[in-house]
């Protein structure tokens, strides 16, 4: 019988069945703390919706509102795409209690020089954020170019090229959550 590492063929078998299920186990565990990581994001995701701002589920995938609502309200989405970000009395950099302004939330309106302004992000009259559909939203978040735009544009500003590094799901997650809040006109208080 031929030995491997001093031991007979079937103990050797039994050392490698033992050694191949603790790595499936332990793979496992990392999987399910990437799982638990994910259901905590998620139900803080949901946490962290700004008071004021009415989340439409029917016909929505839940983790994946909650998952975008965390990216969204953590990744300083809200800075650009909301102005003013606190509402009146509610500025945290100013010893304020945090209150974000709901009535303008994702509705764009932040102006950088005097040319480009963030844009409307929230749901167009056919539930597409920003105008785009999900695979157009994903592209212009990947390339930077917003296919409403002429061929060659770049969006500029915007952290395209950070976010573009995000996973698939994130970013279904992202377009997920955007389709989620109220729809609301164009920001009516733009400026920097």
């Amino acid at each position: 019988m031929k030995k491997l590492f001093g031991l007979d063929r079937r103990s050797g078998l039994a050392v490698a069945f033992i050694a191949a299920t603790a790595l499936s186990v332990s793979a496992s565990d990392r999987y399910r703390e990437h799982d638990d990581e994910d259901e905590s994001q998620v139900k803080r995701g949901f946490d962290i919706v700004p008071p004021g701002v009415k989340l439409n589920l029917m016909g929505k995938n839940r983790a994946l509102v909650g998952l975008g609502s965390y990216i969204v309200n953590t990744s300083g989405c809200i800075d650009c795409h909301s102005h003013p970000t606190y509402s009146p009395g509610s500025d945290p950099f100013k010893g304020e209690p945090e209150r974000i302004n709901a009535e303008e939330y994702l509705s764009g309106g932040r102006t950088f020089g005097p040319t480009i302004t963030a844009a409307n992000i929230t749901p167009d009259h056919a539930g597409k954020p920003a105008g785009l559909t999900r695979s157009e939203f994903i592209q212009m978040m990947r390339t930077g170019h917003n296919p409403k735009d002429p061929p060659g544009t770049i969006v500029q500003v915007m952290p395209w090229p950070v976010f573009g590094k995000k996973t698939d799901r994130d970013l279904a997650a992202i377009y997920e959550f955007l389709r989620a809040i109220p729809s609301l006109p164009d920001n009516t208080h733009p400026g920097p």
